[in-house]
């Protein structure tokens, strides 16, 4: 009975095993780089390769498959982070659909500990967008418009994605946090909670909700993803029907 409960729990969300390793979820890098602190989440070795244990992935990404339509419904932020060339679309992609703010260019230092000079540099492109828009730019030489659009075009590539975030997210979410380690500093100094794909090579504490998988392979970050999405999606629409749900009628 006990068995029971565990497994229905653990397919609350549709994680499959089968599936998990058809995406290449359970593949992490040479036995040489593991972590330490990942070989609870190992099963073993095959062709030098640490293979993960996805029934401990299930358990972990369970427990952030929850934690995030918390945070959604409660209308906090989540800010979505994946700099690899090879996620940078899917990110982008995801966060739209969910509405989510992103960072798919390189992480820029002080994003979170020095927010303030960050918004003022957002500011300053939302007000060159403005002007573009309204035609503002026609006044300039063409050397001087040239200029301005370059800047433009430079501003945003590095803040479009979090051209809408006012004030520090609630959580990050962090698709490869070797590479985007200093995300994951500036998260955890600021007290942002860190939820962060866990490959065999980094340390998953580095997390509050860490989820052993490959942070490699395309199709596991996508399947990852996709069931993120999923939860979010839901929790946005719930959140929308009760609102409907708690309105007065109106005549």
């Amino acid at each position: 009975m006990e068995t029971e409960t565990k497994n229905q729990a653990k397919n609350e969300f549709n994680l499959d095993v089968a599936e998990m390793a058809r995406a290449g979820l359970c593949f992490g890098h040479r036995s040489s780089q593991v972590h330490p602190k990942m070989k609870p989440y190992l099963q073993g070795v095959k062709n030098t390769i640490h293979i993960i244990d996805l029934e401990k992935t299930i358990e972990k990404f369970t427990e952030a498959l929850k934690f995030i339509p918390e945070l959604i419904s409660e209308g906090r932020i989540i800010l979505l982070v994946g700099t690899k060339i090879q996620i940078k679309d899917l990110v982008e992609n995801i966060a739209k659909l969910c509405g989510l703010p992103y960072v798919t260019q390189r992480w820029l230092g002080g994003t979170f500990t020095n927010f303030e000079i960050i918004k003022k540099r957002v500011q300053h492109l939302k007000e060159l967008e403005e002007k573009k828009e309204k035609g503002e730019l026609e006044k300039y030489t063409k050397k001087e418009k040239i200029k301005i659009n370059h800047e433009l075009q430079k501003l945003k590539i590095k803040f479009e994605g979090i051209k809408n975030l006012n004030c520090l997210p609630d959580a990050v979410f962090v698709c490869d946090m070797k590479k985007d380690y200093l995300a994951v500093k500036e998260a955890r100094g600021r007290g942002i909670k860190v939820i962060g794909i866990a490959d065999t090579n980094v340390d998953p504490n580095l997390a509050d909700y860490p989820i052993p998988a490959s942070d490699d392979a395309i199709s596991s970050v996508k399947y990852i993803l996709e069931k993120v999405k999923e939860v979010i999606l839901k929790a946005k629409s719930e959140s929308l029907k009760s609102t409907k749900s708690q309105a007065p009628n109106s005549k």
